[in-house]
């Protein structure tokens, strides 16, 4: 999988790399991939003579920003810069910069305000007002810049990262007193950063280039985060061997459906039987339907009267209810030794009882039992007694806290879905997209986890499949024109296994089958 590094990580390569190369070195490699990636951008575009737009802000952004500007102006390029920065307190290679740009005479535009900008129309911006060191939101001069760049319709490349993001957490700067770029491609330099792809971070990086400005691989620390793919899970896929039969692939015993809310656990099971479970029953906690009429081949059952062993993995929460009939199958099922997904209502409950918390974290101390949980931001938030915005705030560390205090493999669902383990190390998913934000994503998420793991998955590569699968179904749709508005949660669910078979073919046509299956 592909590595993330943080804010402080890349200033620490980027201080060692800077110790061994000449002054202005590294801004004279980051300015050439800027205007590289600036020149690619400009071949689409119908304007015979473009003008671009440079906004550079203070610090060594700005510097990377200005040296673009004079490798672009030597192209033959039209470039007009607006600088943001104080030039007295320019860092080094930023001033050095900056003295080239107007020996170059290029233009500069008088004014820090956006009324000059709109004079004029722009084949392209580059954004290098703020890099990965920004800890305040932009100051209130800054955000009609900003907000006139958003409103514009022309490709806009971000330097690093797009102004006014937090390269750690994705989230804007500031919360809802900030602003950032939306930018249509960012290029960032050494190693990519967990924010371009998570929380905010996908909506404002547009496609994103990583430039290594040609330092060795080996300065960079172990990653503990990394991009979710099926490289991560590859070797759990397999071809099924002929010899096998329905037992060879496991039971999943999906529980929840109190009254009125029958619809959750049939989605999960549904999904559960998509994603290749063998056999599949529905525990409700209260009377539900006899039999799903459009798939027959779910089992339906009272969850009083169902054995929660070891041999089904567990598929908990789902339109459960947080009565104390459910609070009691919960703690049951908490007990048992069987591998559990553990959702929705089930999250809640455990949330507002230290019992079912300890219950949960215990479970790590049986080898034989996994538990994987998968929270959207407001379960997080109940379960790490804080709020929403605290948790979309911070969503890896969120996820990171999740994993540790329940000794879980955390999934915290929403926009770059962070999979976090017990050890620390985190996935961020780049699949899916808004067409997920609809009831019953999430019990289909939660089913095809199980899934996973009644056909003997690690649960480490079950989480991380199910949710790249999931969110790759959504994209599958969306590519075909069915989405992304009004797509429903049962529509998921032959996508789903259309991409669980193609990734399987994919990856294991030249591998020899494995016969070994799960009894």
């Amino acid at each position: 999988m592909s590595a993330l590094h943080s804010v402080a990580e890349i200033r620490q390569v980027e201080q060692e790399a800077l110790s061994a190369l000449p002054p202005y070195t590294l801004m004279q490699r980051a300015g050439a991939a800027i205007a590289g990636q600036a020149q690619q951008l400009l071949c689409s575009t119908t304007d015979s003579s473009p003008s671009v737009l440079i906004l550079a802000g203070p610090g060594n952004n700005g510097g990377d920003a200005l040296e673009a500007a004079c490798l672009l102006e030597e192209a033959g390029i039209e470039v007009s810069v607006q600088l943001h920065a104080d030039e007295s307190r320019q860092p080094p290679d930023a001033r050095r910069a900056l003295a080239r740009a107007r020996e170059a005479e290029i233009q500069f535009i008088e004014g820090t305000d956006d009324a000059p900008l709109r004079a004029q129309s722009w084949a392209l911006v580059i954004d290098g007002l703020f890099g990965i060191g920004l800890t305040r939101p932009p100051g209130p001069a800054l955000r009609p810049i900003i907000e006139y760049v958003n409103s514009l319709r022309c490709p806009v490349l971000s330097i690093d990262v797009p102004s006014g993001l937090n390269a750690d957490t994705g989230s804007i700067v500031g919360g809802r007193e900030g602003v950032a770029v939306q930018a249509t491609h960012t290029i960032t330099f050494i190693g990519d950063k967990p924010g371009l792809h998570t929380c905010d971070g996908s909506d404002h990086s547009g496609r994103i280039v990583v430039d290594p400005l040609e330092i060795a691989p080996v300065l960079l620390p172990p990653a503990r985060a990394f991009l979710n793919g099926p490289q991560g899970f590859a070797t759990a896929l397999r071809p099924r061997a002929n010899n096998s039969h329905k037992g060879s692939y496991g039971d999943v015993i999906v529980v929840g459906g109190a009254r009125g809310m029958a619809g959750a656990p049939v989605l999960a099971a549904r999904t559960a039987a998509f994603g290749g479970a063998g056999r599949v029953y529905v525990a409700f906690v209260e009377d539900g339907p006899a039999y799903d009429d459009k798939h027959p081949e779910l089992m339906f059952r009272l969850a009083d009267r169902v054995e929660f062993g070891a041999s089904a993995a567990l598929v908990v929460g789902p339109g459960m209810g947080t009565s104390r009939h459910a609070h009691d199958l919960l703690a049951r099922a908490l007990d048992s030794e069987a591998d559990i997904v553990v959702d929705a209502d089930a999250l809640n409950l455990i949330s507002a009882e230290p019992v079912l918390q300890h219950k949960l974290h215990r479970r790590s101390q049986r080898a034989e039992a996994c538990s994987i949980i998968t929270p959207h931001p407001l379960e997080a938030a109940r379960l790490l007694d804080s709020t929403t915005q605290q948790v979309q705030q911070d969503r890896p560390q969120a996820a990171r806290l999740l994993a540790r205090q329940f000794n879980a493999i955390t999934v915290l669902k929403g926009a770059g879905t962070v999979i976090a383990f017990p050890d620390g190390e985190i996935a961020i998913n780049p699949s899916g997209n808004p067409a997920l934000s609809t009831a019953g994503t999430g019990d289909v998420l939660s089913g095809l986890c199980g899934a996973l793991l009644a056909q003997g998955w690690p649960t480490r590569a079950a989480a991380l499949a199910a949710t790249w699968i999931h969110g790759a179904a959504a994209d599958q749709l969306v590519a075909v024109g069915q989405g992304p508005v009004g797509l429903t949660a049962s529509e998921f669910i032959p996508a789903i296994r259309a991409v669980f078979n193609q990734i399987i073919r994919d990856h294991v046509q030249r591998r020899p089958a494995d016969h070994t299956h799960r009894p």
